[in-house]
């Protein structure tokens, strides 16, 4: 099957309302290539030392979002994008979403696997944590978890600044007990949880393909008993109480999960959250405060935000 790519010129911050339009038009997922998340070539730090030198010099100059369609569906969904693109250029008066240019070109299904390996290898996320996708290895130190993630063309791998910044609380703050991972994409936050000791852990999306890729990548890293993988939406459906919970998704996503999740959480139990952009950061933390949870720790990376908070 043969698919068309489509590719959109943004800004950092215009990166996740670009990537929504371009699901909401039908694409199974997106990558976004953004120079931020890259390192400095000339002092790359201990996280990004396998990286090739290189690829990071290449990297476009616009933060771009890509996104796959089936060849024989693009048509419709090109216009209805360029449309859409059209519309949120006029509405930016500031100029904040960059030059929302579209383009497209063709990419047959078996290119696409070596397309994006190029871009994703191996890096140390937290302390003790380290994604590597199953093509790469990785000179393991002690005391060293690897999650093994190969997401395909929908789900993140863990290089947003949003993912690492979850996974670095869930690390600081898991002591034990069972653990809830609303909105799990890839499965990445619940993988980390469960290398980091957590025995029972419930992984929701609402997303089937996120669902079947989640699951897959649980198997990847040998934790089917410890990993329930659900399709549902946000707590629909979920009767049991959990210790520990973490979300890693859009901020006014976390404002509406924070007062229910107050009901299936025990007494003190933690909730962690991020994908909060820094201008949303006051009011998630209002919607925290309202629902009676303690702040521990509000956690910045670029412009992004986390919070570990406790159930009071």
């Amino acid at each position: 099957m043969d698919y068309i790519e489509l590719t959109v010129s943004t800004t950092t911050f215009g990166a996740e309302t670009v990537s929504e339009i371009l699901m909401e038009n039908g694409a199974a997922g997106t990558q976004i290539i953004d120079r931020n998340d890259l390192p400095d070539p000339d002092h790359p730090g201990k996280n990004w030392e396998l990286m090739d030198r290189t690829l990071i010099e290449q990297a476009p100059e616009d933060v771009q979002v890509k996104a796959w369609l089936e060849a024989s569906a693009a048509v419709a969904v090109v216009e209805a994008v360029r449309a859409r693109l059209e519309g949120l250029k006029a509405a930016d008066q500031a100029g904040a979403l960059g030059a929302l240019t579209l383009s497209t070109g063709s990419i047959r299904e078996e290119d696409w696997a070596e397309n994006w390996k190029q871009y994703f290898k191996p890096f140390r996320v937290s302390e003790h944590l380290v994604v590597k996708p199953t093509w790469e290895t990785w000179d393991k130190q002690p005391g060293d978890l690897i999650i093994e993630i190969d997401p395909g063309m929908a789900f993140g791998t863990g290089t947003h600044e949003t993912t690492a910044l979850c996974i670095e609380l869930i690390e600081r703050y898991y002591r034990g007990g069972k653990l809830l991972d609303v909105g799990t994409g890839s499965g990445i936050l619940a993988i980390a949880a469960a290398l980091l000791g957590a025995t029972d852990v419930v992984a929701v999306d609402i997303d089937p393909d996120a669902v079947r890729v989640a699951k897959e990548n649980v198997e990847k890293n040998g934790l089917s008993d410890r990993i329930a993988v659900r399709e549902g939406d946000l707590l629909q459906g979920l009767s049991e109480r959990f210790d520990f919970a973490a979300a890693n998704i859009l901020a006014p996503v976390i404002q509406m999960l924070a007062a229910p999740l107050t009901r299936h959480l025990n007494p003190d139990g933690l909730f962690v959250c991020s994908g909060i952009i820094e201008e949303a950061a006051p009011d998630v933390e209002k919607a925290l405060l309202d629902a009676g949870y303690e702040i521990l720790e509000s956690k910045t990376r670029g412009d992004w935000h986390a919070f570990a908070a406790k159930k009071k």
